[in-house]
């Protein structure tokens, strides 16, 4: 007879494109979970499901949240399109994981709390890079008291986000595009975390600098926080210096840099003319599609070897977090502890499973009834922020935040 403790969390995936590539090593690997349908407008992204999991697949979010074997709903659909599908799932009894960001306005963000809270369902959101272990292991720290309280956060991180294949919506702010809303998201929600949580007040700048490209590509940000910290951020998405240059060579994903590959994005672009043809580009190395260089093998390696997928953590750029006792550097091996006089690493196993801290708490919450740390009030909040942090580059002036909340003990 299966425990609690064995039992699976059968999983429908609403969207297989980027978002799901991105988590389908830890879906595939670890074993509290069951792919058992997906849906997808594309037929080859069906057909490739499928074929790897055996599974169900539909043309229609409607049609998976019909599915009676569906538990929770895994909703990868673009942003502007979260606040539908989470209302969808939750009307049909179903828990939610959904990514970042949450929506793109907080009335959705409203809308999908209440819809889930009236269905009795839980609500994670994620995965943003405050899920993990580093950064996990930084709170900790601050938590335990051992170097005081935090009183300065500085976060950097260069990217060649604009220039990877987007589609027409991606590149327009009002519809969720741009660096913000995708990035952002990101990088304020680990800033809140290791600085409590409630930011009173937002200050910013944004570059919008490629007409090509016409949305932000980049932003410098000054954050406050209730206890008295603040947190500078820089993020740019131009597609020049490397951020992971700070992080040993380690990128974003856990992976060790091709110092070769510099410039691909860039150079991919060249290839396309016309918006419908960059759509194809991003098609064609979705899952499913014709150029999608994992496929079936990397499903295999992850149920296998899940820690040769990203033998390093994840992380999420350059960050310092300034203590009363000490500063704290989080990074993809573990956590640098500067004192007074020493220095020293403290290193963390690594992952057997990447990204498994996002099904930690989604597992915890529907198997277990444990409260979510990443829940709809607390994305909500990131997201007041990501629209202050437009706002007050629009308008030049502060923003001040209403609905902020703390980090829980």
């Amino acid at each position: 007879m299966t425990t609690m403790a064995e039992r699976r969390l059968r999983i429908g995936v609403a969207g297989l494109g980027r978002a799901f590539t991105l988590m389908l090593p830890t879906l595939a690997a670890d074993s509290r979970i069951e792919l058992v349908a997906a849906a997808d407008p594309r037929a080859d992204a069906r057909t490739r499901f499928a074929t790897d999991f055996a599974a169900r697949t539909y043309p229609s979010v409607d049609e998976l949240c019909a599915d009676p074997d569906v538990e929770a709903v895994y909703i990868a659909t673009p942003h502007q399109d979260h606040a539908a599908h989470v209302v969808l799932a939750a009307s049909r009894g179903k828990h939610v994981l959904v990514e970042k960001p949450m929506a793109i306005t907080l009335d959705e963000c409203l809308r999908m709390i209440d819809a889930t809270a009236r269905a009795g369902v839980v609500l994670v959101v994620g995965h943003s890079h405050s899920f993990d272990r580093p950064i996990l292991r930084t709170r900790e720290i601050i938590a335990s008291g051992a170097v005081g309280g935090v009183r300065m956060i500085t976060a950097q991180y260069y990217t060649d986000f604009l220039y990877r294949p987007r589609r027409p919506e991606e590149l327009v702010t009002e519809r969720g595009g741009g660096v913000v809303f995708s990035q952002g998201a990101h990088q304020i929600d680990i800033v809140r975390l290791l600085g409590g949580g409630t930011v009173r007040s937002v200050r910013a700048l944004t570059g919008a600098w490629d007409p090509a490209r016409p949305t932000e590509g980049a932003y410098a940000a000054l954050l406050t926080f209730g206890g008295g910290a603040f947190a500078s951020l820089t993020y740019s998405g131009y597609a020049r210096f490397d951020g992971d240059e700070f992080c040993g060579g380690i990128g974003e994903l856990g992976v060790p840099k091709d110092p070769s590959a510099y410039g691909a994005a860039r150079r991919a672009l060249r290839q396309v003319t016309t918006t419908a043809e960059e759509t194809d580009l991003k098609n064609a190395r979705n899952y499913g599609g014709t150029d999608y260089s994992n496929r079936a093998a990397s499903i295999s390696q992850a149920r296998m070897n899940p820690a040769a997928v990203a033998p390093w953590h994840q992380h999420f750029g350059w960050m310092l977090v300034s203590c009363e006792h000490a500063d704290l550097r989080p990074l993809p091996t573990g956590v640098m502890i500067y004192g007074d006089t020493e220095v020293r690493l403290e290193p963390l196993p690594k992952p057997d499973v990447p990204r498994a801290e996002v099904i930690d708490e989604l597992y915890g919450a529907v198997v277990r009834g444990q409260s979510p740390l990443h829940d709809g009030r607390w994305a909500m909040a990131t997201l007041e922020v990501c629209l202050a942090l437009l706002q007050s580059a629009r308008e030049r002036r502060d923003v001040e935040l209403v609905h902020q909340v703390g980090v829980r003990p």
